[in-house]
């Protein structure tokens, strides 16, 4: 067997971190064993009557026991191990009421925790001194005031003493090593997260990954439009930049514009993503925009230099503000990608209707509901346009699916056609 295998455990860094994780359960325990020896003392008296003593333990116990079993001894706890004995555990979760099996198995490793901490640390006060007086001998120090309570022997034999203090510090070191060891193996057991807190941190993972590709949808479908726009522009002033000055001014100004809206945009999503050390993101989420700015978006697209006929009717203005940004989006998304991949005019339109809902089947006749339809149409170009595929159908249908809607995107001949359709909350009718 290598040196190096028996004398790692001893010199390991991890070793000396477990250490100080059990003489702090060996401190925590310094108040129960000076309570204990209190009422030792007061037991051994007879001039203390019985029932008060253990009146008093009784309450004492009671007291002592409250804190073994509280959320907040076991956060601190958990804190402990994963700074000292380097375990992975979760935090806990903030504002979960941790069940009864959870507190039973934090209590019993808080009692073993003090026990194997009152262990070493009367083992540290007591063993370590005695070792050290056994290494001390032999160098000529005066050990003569100590007591001769049989260990004079060895300390008056150099060799034994040595060897018996080096045993001693062996020991120690072997034994703390051991008990740090089966701390941090049974730290995942007695201090693991409960089902519920497992539900929860799933839960909160689910909802962290979800506004994380709701902000992919956002960042791609502005950061790709504002690109789109920007490269008709930038192509539409390059083929007159000669015979009309002023389009092309008017082309750098759209540009310019786009670009600046964009970068705000990826600066924002940007923020959102950074977050803080307690998983906040920086900045605040700003204001999506909604149906209220479709004017500016078809001007924006028509300045392009591709014709857009809007048709809009019912009540667009007055839709939720969940239903008219995702509404926003797909409208933006469609126009996009008529303007890469189509060719001529785009028809787009916009109604709220009150028609009815054939998911609900034959058993509720009569029902309906609003919904808001969304439809864009133009025409395919004759031979395709080579490049990659983009995620536009993809982000317009997590959209659609979001809100519970339905969308149908295709060719139709020589035409492309979208279809979206989004409910309305609350907009059931009898």
């Amino acid at each position: 067997m290598r040196l190096a295998a028996v004398v790692g455990p001893l010199v390991r860094g991890s070793t000396w971190r477990r250490a100080v994780f059990l003489l702090l359960g060996g401190v925590l325990a310094l108040p129960y064993a000076l309570l204990a020896a209190t009422f030792a003392q007061m037991l051994a008296l007879d001039t203390v009557p019985r029932t008060v003593v253990f009146g008093l333990l009784l309450v004492a116990v009671v007291l002592a026991a409250v804190p073994v079993f509280l959320a907040g001894s076991r956060a601190l706890e958990i804190a402990a191990a994963r700074a000292l004995l380097a375990v992975d555990l979760p935090e806990p979760a903030v504002g979960h009421r941790i069940d009864r099996e959870t507190r039973l198995r934090a209590a019993l490793w808080i009692a073993l925790h003090l026990l194997s901490g009152g262990l070493v640390l009367f083992a540290a006060i007591s063993a370590l001194p005695m070792a050290l007086v056994f290494l001390a001998g032999p160098f000529g120090l005066d050990t003569n005031s100590l007591p001769d309570d049989g260990f004079g022997t060895p300390i008056a034999n150099p060799v034994g003493a040595t060897l018996t203090g080096v045993v001693m510090l062996v020991g120690l070191g072997y034994a703390v090593a051991g008990l740090g060891a089966l701390a941090a193996s049974m730290a995942p057991v007695l201090l693991g997260p409960s089902q519920g807190e497992r539900i929860a941190a799933l839960e909160a993972r689910t909802a962290r990954l979800a506004e994380r590709n709701r902000l992919a949808r956002e960042l791609h479908d502005s950061v790709g439009h504002a690109l789109t726009v920007a490269t008709l522009q930038a192509g539409a002033a390059r083929e007159v930049l000669d015979v009309d000055p002023e389009f092309t001014r008017r082309a750098l100004r759209a540009i310019e514009e786009t670009s600046r809206h964009a970068m705000d945009d990826l600066d924002h999503v940007l923020g959102l993503l950074r977050e803080t050390e307690d998983g906040r993101p920086r900045v605040r989420p700003a204001p999506q925009p909604t149906l209220d700015r479709l004017d500016r978006l078809v001007a924006d697209t028509r300045a392009t230099g591709l014709p857009v006929e809007l048709r809009v009717s019912g009540a667009v203005g007055e839709l939720p503000a969940a239903v008219s940004r995702e509404g926003y989006r797909i409208v933006q998304e469609g126009l996009t990608n008529a303007a890469r991949h189509g060719r001529g005019p785009v028809t787009l339109r916009l109604e709220v209707p009150l028609t009815t809902d054939p998911g609900r089947g034959v058993d509720a006749p009569g029902r309906s509901c609003r919904r808001l339809e969304i439809e864009l149409v133009n025409d395919l170009h004759a031979a395709p346009r080579q490049g990659r595929g983009g995620r536009g159908l993809a982000g317009m249908r997590e959209r659609v699916l979001l809100l519970g809607g339905r969308l149908t995107a295709g060719p139709e001949g020589e035409r492309w056609r979208v279809r979206a359709s989004l409910p309305l909350p609350g907009g059931e009718t009898g």
